[in-house]
């Protein structure tokens, strides 16, 4: 796990060269059928993780939000650039992420921001840090003033939770930094309490690394149902708490949404 650490460490600083590299230009931007961005650098860290992984671990396999490779047990699953939408827009908080997802549980992850050169890891059983030192979420209950709320939401995604926010924001302060990823790592090191992301089709990717390194920190993170699930496919959403307020705003959820 050491070495797959490491080697997911390599990855993570280079597509943060190739962000900085497109980060100040024209970036490509460009949507999908899906309606959602890309840009230069989605792309060319996909293609770079893909090409690194054939060559280091042919008999693993590629998922990434713009590109998959192989079938395997052993996945790298991988957002190139999480907070899109404000890394095109020039907005300096996206993250590259990067898991090693062994039979649908996260093992190895990494986010890095390039821009803080704050690099978040874990490997699951031994912790979490950041920049090699160790790492914990806060004790924070909802009503706490010092309490924050990442509030991951869009018009297409599936589960509506318009009325859980206007629900939540009666407790504690709510904001969306624009990435869910990005926001993860802030539970993780104790500076918010509470992140919850609607993404389901193909969004694993945004929190297959954010589950091992938040859950390493001492925090919990469930679907939006307060399951388990796996994380080398499709999910339903995700709460990604401290663990003390979990189970609040899983009651909160339940409230207005119906699980399908």
């Amino acid at each position: 796990m050491e070495e797959y650490l490491e080697f997911a460490k390599n990855i993570a600083y280079q597509a943060g060269k190739i962000m900085i590299k497109y980060f100040n230009q024209n970036n490509g931007t460009s949507y999908k059928g899906d309606k959602t961005i890309v840009t230069l650098a989605d792309t060319e860290i996909n293609s770079y993780l893909i090409e690194k992984v054939k060559d280091k671990y042919p008999n693993h396999a590629i998922d990434g939000e713009e590109e998959q490779f192989g079938k395997s047990n052993f996945v790298w699953v991988c957002d190139p650039v999480d907070g899109t939408v404000m890394y095109a827009r020039h907005v300096p908080v996206a993250v590259f992420s990067l898991a090693l997802v062994i039979d649908g549980i996260p093992t190895v992850g990494i986010v890095y921001d390039p821009f803080t050169d704050s690099l978040y890891s874990a490997i699951k059983g031994k912790g979490a840090y950041k920049n090699n030192e160790k790492i914990s979420v806060n004790n924070y209950t909802l009503d706490d003033i010092r309490t924050v709320c990442h509030c991951d939401m869009w018009s297409k995604a599936k589960y509506n939770v318009c009325k859980v926010f206007e629900e939540l924001r009666k407790e504690t302060r709510l904001n969306d930094i624009g990435s869910i990823a990005r926001a993860s790592c802030l539970v993780a090191t104790g500076d918010y309490g509470l992140a919850i992301f609607t993404g389901t089709k193909h969004k694993h990717c945004d929190v297959a690394a954010v589950k091992v390194i938040v859950e390493e920190a001492g925090g919990k993170v469930t679907d939006l149902f307060g399951n388990e699930q796996r994380y080398d496919k499709s999910i339903k959403g995700a709460v990604i708490s401290n663990g003390v307020v979990h189970d609040e705003v899983l009651k909160v959820i339940k409230n207005y949404i119906i699980e399908e």
